[in-house]
């Protein structure tokens, strides 16, 4: 899967087609947010495949950077991530999934992998 390139500053902040702005390692920020309470979820990378499969198919599919494969969502842990609407910031690098979410997000076992709470004192988990 390719995308059309990115544009030039203003053009792109404005493109009405999707051109996403990977980086040199050909991924984007993929936020997951939970569709109903506006919870974020958690945070992992999207390669073009990942987000052509995510788009074609309403689930989360994303880039594993430690071992360097597509990644379904709930494959392997049945925490799906349903897609109900994906967003794409002003520059096209990075996306948003508004996700119905099946069990877990985060690998810990935590609905979401923002479980702490950094303040001048400490860091202290929620």
């Amino acid at each position: 899967m390719s995308y059309p390139p990115p544009l030039s500053d203003s053009e792109q902040d404005e493109a009405v087609e999707l051109r996403p702005k990977f980086d040199a390692e050909g991924l984007v920020a993929a936020i997951a947010q939970d569709a109903e309470t506006g919870e974020v979820l958690m945070l992992a990378w999207m390669n073009a495949e990942a987000l052509q499969q995510t788009i074609d198919t309403g689930r989360a599919v994303y880039w594993s950077r430690s071992r360097n494969a597509l990644w379904r969502k709930g494959d392997t842990s049945g925490h799906e991530q349903h897609v109900v609407e994906i967003r794409v910031d002003c520059d096209q690098d990075a996306v948003l999934l508004k996700v119905r979410q099946t069990g877990a997000a985060c690998h810990t076992g935590r609905r979401s992998c923002f479980y702490r709470i950094a303040t001048p004192e400490a860091l202290t988990k929620s």
